[in-house]
Parts: C-alpha cells; structure tokens; sequence
C-alpha cells in the first residue's frame, strides 16, 4: 500500500473489511471461539516479542514526555500480556450472541414473529495508549461477527501491531479472513480523519481515549459513534456509611489505577458523618501521596490544598482527587449532576432507602453501592472484556461487550399468511 496515500489505504482496508462481513454473518460459533483460543496462545507464545515492541512504545513515549499515569497505561510486563491471554479466552468462552432470540410472539394474522441478534458489521476503533485495547476490542468484535478496523494510539503503535499479528494468527487458524480485523498501519493523524467519514465501509465509530480524541471524534464523525467523553467518577460517603467499608473503598478507586476511567475524581463527604467521624479517608489519600484539593472544610485537615473552581468536574487521571463537605444526599445528587459525565458513581452507606434515592436520581451509566469505582470494567461485569463504557442512551450503555456490539432483525414466518 502506498503509505504517502492516506485517503486509497483507508478505502482499501474499509473494502476488505466489508467484505470480510460476509464471512463472519454465517461463521460458526465454534470457529470465532477457537480462533480467539488460538489468538491468546500466540500472545503467550509471543510474550518476549511483544515486550520488545513495547520497549520502543516507552521510549517513544517518554520522549513524548507522557505523564506517569499515561505510560503505565503504556506499559506492557509479563503479567499483563498473560492478563490479555486470559482476556481473550474469557471472551472466546462466552455465549456467541450472534442469532440469539431476544424474543418471539404469534400475533392474530398467525404471522410468527422472533427478534434475533445480528452484527453492527464493521466498527472503526480509534484510541489510545492502552495496547490491550487491541486485543480486547478485536476479540470482541470477532465474537459479535463483526469486522473491525482498529487504529491504535501512536504511543501504542508498536505493541499493537505484535498484539494484531495474534490475532491475525488466530483467524488464519480457522480459515476465518484475516481481513476480519485490520490494523491501520500509520501513525498519521489523517487516518483517524478519514475514518470518521467512512460511511459506505463503516457502521459505528468507537473511540476510546482522552478528551480531545473523544471530542475530536463526536464533533467531526459522519458515522454512527458509542463513546464515553470523560469518567469523572464520584464517591459519596453518606452517613450512614460504614467508616471501616468507606475508608477502604475510597482508598481503592482512587489509587489503584488512576489512569483508568473508572478511577474515583471527587470524594463526596456528608456533613453528619464528617460531624461524627472526621475524614479519616481524606488522609488515607494523603498518607498514600495523592493530591486532595478540598472545600474550605477539608482544608482543615494538614496537607489538603485549595481546591478551584476547575477541579470540579476534572479527570485528573492522576493521584489527585477534589473532595467536599455536601450537605446530605440530595446535596450531592446535585453536585454529581453538574459536574459529572453520566460515567459510574458510588455510594457508601448501609441506609437502602438512601441507596435507592441514589440510584432513583441520577442517571450514570453504572451506578455503585458499597463498592469501588474501580470495578468500572467490562471484565469485572462478567463480559471477558470491553471495547469502552458507553456514556450515552442510545444503542448501547455502560461497558461495551459482545452482546452490546449486536443490533437485531425481525424473522417473520407465516403460512400462505396474506393481509386483508
């Protein structure tokens, strides 16, 4: 491929990808799940490839002068190509949703009507840094019968282009077209242009990144678009909240990966347990080395600086978090609406009527009770994996899987049935 002709390339890979469709509509389940089986066996037996090609992306990287937080999503160690392993074999054991009935009914004609699952057909994936996007969101795709074109970060560029050669392998496996999932082979930015615009080759757009991708995306796509724009994830300690349960679980989603989207960005405080315990979770953060930037409250409280109007409704993706003094529920339902992204919120307290008025009111994509934002994941859901948490109401919400990378159509069977 002419690599200076960025316009021929994508319309030559959209093509094979259409093509490819035909394909994978009548694949037998049994296939797209060895192929995946077969995919994660060439990750394992290509680990030291791979974190060589890696090795490049963090040196590309930190000459970028990524952040700490980006070039840990950057990073790829044995652990973590062996969690990619286990996450295309958790994907490829799942329940093929391809022809499943979602429902049936005769209706009086005598007409018997079924809505079954069908593939969306290709999906453009653009995103960033992350180089397990590859894998999960090819796995995921192959399994819902879709074929997809994915364009990694340039960050990424090298460990997802070892990554796509497994799954390529996976596929050739099979005999299923290694067209089926395709790797945008520039790091160009004219490429993630043209995508957007690819209408006759490509049915939704599925972005997966910072905020400037995702905006770049949303205002600029012709095609259809699944995307999250930010995950400014609240965690309010209600009062009735447990004190040991909420110091433990504030502490978790904000620190254990803070440049996942599920990580906690606001710590919401009620007055009445503040009265009655402090915010002794406010310095377990401290202690731990993250930034709180706090209300004229917090503030109190030795190491936590000012917070400004700006840190409402940020996703710092790093060890910082905004925090407050709210005054009850109802108070932080409100905060969480101005200043949230409908991404996941969590409430601490062992009051269910609360808990249900949480729930009731606000509109987040997941909503949490008791439990870390962290588990803000496809994975964790039960679905082997995500291709990115929906934010919006249309099609699909929360975490993406294979079942959301479906559409549906009507089979209608009568017998000689004619309409009066």
């Amino acid at each position: 491929m002419d690599m200076m002709n960025i316009p021929a390339v994508m319309e030559e890979i959209g093509k094979k990808a259409r093509a490819a469709t035909a394909a994978l509509a009548t694949a037998p389940a049994d296939a797209k799940t060895r192929a995946l089986h077969a995919a994660a066996d060439a990750v394992i037996a290509r680990c030291d490839d791979i974190i060589a090609a890696n090795a490049k992306d963090m040196a590309f990287g930190a000459e970028k002068g990524l952040s700490a937080a980006m070039m840990d999503r950057l990073m790829l160690d044995k652990a973590r190509i062996e969690g990619i392993a286990a996450g295309l074999r958790a994907v490829a054991d799942q329940t093929d949703p391809v022809g499943d009935v979602i429902a049936e009914w005769t209706v009086p004609s005598g007409l018997r009507i079924r809505r079954v699952r069908t593939p969306l057909g290709v999906i453009g994936v653009i995103y960033e840094s992350r180089p397990n996007v590859t894998a999960d969101a090819g796995a995921l795709c192959l399994k819902a019968g879709n074929a997809v074109i994915l364009r990694g970060g340039s960050e990424s560029f090298h460990s997802s282009r070892a990554l796509h050669a497994c799954l390529v392998e996976g596929l050739q496996s099979v005999g299923l077209p290694e067209d089926a999932v395709q790797i945008v082979p520039t790091r160009d930015r004219a490429a993630v242009g043209e995508m957007l615009t690819m209408t006759d080759h490509i049915d939704v757009i599925v972005p997966r990144g910072g905020k400037g991708l995702v905006g770049r995306v949303q205002s600029e796509a012709r095609v259809p678009v699944f995307a999250h724009l930010e995950g400014i994830c609240h965690v309010y300690v209600d009062a009735a909240a447990d004190l040991e349960k909420a110091c433990a679980v504030v502490l978790n989603a904000k620190t254990r990966r803070t440049g996942i989207c599920g990580s906690a960005e606001c710590l919401l405080i009620d007055r009445a347990f503040y009265d009655a315990h402090g915010a002794p979770m406010v310095q377990d953060l401290l202690d731990a080395g993250v930034d709180v930037r706090g209300d004229a409250t917090l503030q109190s409280i030795a190491g936590v600086t000012p917070a400004t109007d700006a840190d409402w409704g940020t996703e710092f993706l790093d060890m910082i978090i905004a925090a407050r003094v709210v005054d009850g529920v109802e108070d932080a339902i409100a905060h969480i609406r101005t200043y949230g992204s409908n991404h996941t919120d969590a409430i601490l307290t062992e009051d269910d009527a609360t808990a249900a008025l949480f729930f009731a009111r606000l509109d987040s994509a997941i909503l949490m009770r008791n439990a870390s934002t962290q588990f803000a994941d496809g994975g964790e859901f039960g679905m082997g994996a995500e291709i990115g948490i929906a934010t919006g109401k249309m099609h699909a919400r929360g975490p993406v899987g294979a079942e959301q990378l479906t559409s549906f159509k009507y089979l209608v069977e009568g017998d000689g049935t004619i309409r009066p």
